[in-house]
Parts: C-alpha cells; sequence; structure tokens
C-alpha cells in the first residue's frame, strides 16, 4: 500500500528531553556547599539525557480509529503532541496527510481573564476557525456545552470540568480529517461523558480518522481497529484490540512481562481456535 493512503506515517521516531535533577548530597557534602558556593554551583545539578520515545514507528490508514495504550510515563501524549506538531522529534519523522484537530490539552487556548462567549472566538480563531464561521456555529457550541448560563462569566471562575466542557465542544463542531484525543471521553459529568462519547462515534462513522489515547481498556477494545501499545516510549505489539487489551491487562498484574503476556494471550487464543 502506497503511503498516501495512509494519514499518518511515523517513520523511526525518537524524542530526547534534557532533565536537571537533583544530586545527592552527603552531609560532609553538604558543609563544603556551605563554605564554598562555586562547589554547590557545579555540584547541585547535573544534565540528564531522557529518552521518552524510542525509535517508534508506526501507520494509521484513512478512517481508521488506532488506541495507544501504555504505563504511565510510557510516552504517549508525547508522540500525540509529535504528531500534532507540537513538538518536533529528535530523530525521525512524521508525515500527515490531512487538517489535525488535537485534543490533547483541553483548554490550552483559553485566556482565564476572558469570558466564555469571548473564548469561544479566541479558542475557535488558535483552531483555524474563521470568525463568520464561529458566529454561525455558536448556538451549537453554546448548547453541546451546557454552560448558557455562564456564557459571561471569566474562565478564571469555571471548574476544570466546565473549561473541558467548552473546549470539547468547540474542537469538536467540525468534522476533521484527523482527530488527535487523550483522554477526552473523560471529560465532566457522567452525563457529559456519555454525550462526548457519542460525539466520538459520530465523527467515526463520518469517515474520521483518530488517533485515541485512554487509560480506559475498556473504551479502547470498544471504539479501536487497531491498538499500539509502548512502554517507556518503545513499540511493544500493534494489532488485534482483544489481543493486545488483554496482554496489557495481563502485564499490568505485574506477574508477567508485556513479552511474556503477549506469548500467553496468543497462545491461549490459538489453542482456542484449534478446538
Amino acid at each position: 500500500m502506497e503511503n498516501e493512503d495512509y494519514m499518518i506515517i511515523v517513520d523511526n521516531v525518537s524524542m530526547k528531553f534534557n532533565l536537571q535533577i537533583e544530586k545527592d548530597f552527603s552531609i560532609k557534602q553538604a558543609f563544603v556547599n556551605l563554605l564554598d558556593p562555586k562547589i554547590r554551583k557545579k555540584n547541585s545539578k547535573k544534565e540528564k539525557d531522557f529518552w521518552a520515545l524510542r525509535k517508534l514507528s508506526f501507520k494509521v490508514k484513512r478512517g481508521q480509529v488506532v488506541g495507544l495504550i501504555g504505563s504511565n510515563g510510557a510516552g504517549k501524549s508525547t508522540i500525540l503532541k509529535v504528531v500534532s506538531g507540537v513538538m518536533k522529534p529528535t530523530k525521525g519523522s512524521v508525515i500527515v496527510n490531512g487538517v489535525i484537530s488535537p485534543m490533547i490539552e483541553l483548554g490550552a487556548g483559553f485566556d482565564s481573564e476572558l469570558t466564555a462567549r469571548e473564548n469561544i472566538f479566541l479558542n475557535g480563531a488558535i483552531l483555524g476557525y474563521s470568525k463568520q464561521f464561529i458566529e454561525e456555529k455558536f448556538d451549537e457550541i453554546v448548547e453541546f456545552s451546557e454552560l448558557k448560563d455562564f456564557l459571561e462569566v471569566p474562565i478564571k471562575n469555571f471548574s476544570s470540568g466546565m473549561v473541558a466542557k467548552l473546549a470539547f465542544s468547540i474542537a469538536t463542531v467540525v468534522n476533521p480529517e484527523i482527530l488527535i484525543v487523550d483522554e477526552i471521553l473523560s471529560v465532566g459529568d457522567i452525563k457529559f461523558q456519555q454525550k462526548s462519547k457519542k460525539k466520538m462515534l459520530e465523527l467515526i462513522g463520518g469517515g474520521t480518522t483518530v488517533l485515541y489515547v485512554s487509560h480506559s481498556i475498556e473504551s479502547i477494545r470498544e471504539l479501536c481497529d487497531e491498538v499500539i501499545w509502548i512502554e517507556h516510549g518503545e513499540l511493544v505489539e500493534a494489532g488485534d484490540p482483544g489481543i493486545i487489551c488483554e496482554s496489557y491487562f495481563a502485564a499490568q498484574t505485574g506477574l508477567h512481562t508485556p513479552e511474556e503476556a503477549l506469548k500467553i494471550i496468543k497462545g491461549r487464543i490459538k489453542n482456542t481456535e484449534r478446538k
């Protein structure tokens, strides 16, 4: 299959961060530092390279819904930011064949001093919507967000759930070609979560390509055509949601390594098929 048949191509991507870590001090070293500030400054911090992603490669077909799973700190949010163009990879390349609507950090484009009404236009502009478009879709955004009574209230007085509702409503007012989603279905109250899920299903049904991160294995199983499992920034396995999710869950118990869990689950499925 040619590359143009894919909406997202992640090729051998690595991402390095420089961390400043505190050096452990003995009591003796602490006294030395007090006597000589230069030594304290020299020894207080040292650089350490942290590779959040290591030679990660995968492709997402047009109209496909791909889930990303992994432990906390596995690199899931980092790869979403790299694909979205928020971060540039240290090594490797990313090709995106379409317009992306990222829902990674809801409300990141809001001004806390402005009202909800003003932020609808501000955030819409950041997402590339014209003023005329926002005016046409304004009532639809407000109705979906359930914040009609709070339009003239500054965002700084909103709860995190209210901010998330407004951001989600603005981001999904159009049907994007590519949707990048990070734990979005857990925002707001239960009623809004159900409405968000329904909206997501509508987008998927309309042909939107989705790259989706969630700690909810149930939603990953339900929504995704394929699942990519990463740990410590590296690919563990990609493939059938049932096999990958069950293997991931088995590994999370701590009784098996990811590789052992995959082998066990695949062997169990193979034996079942033989019967």
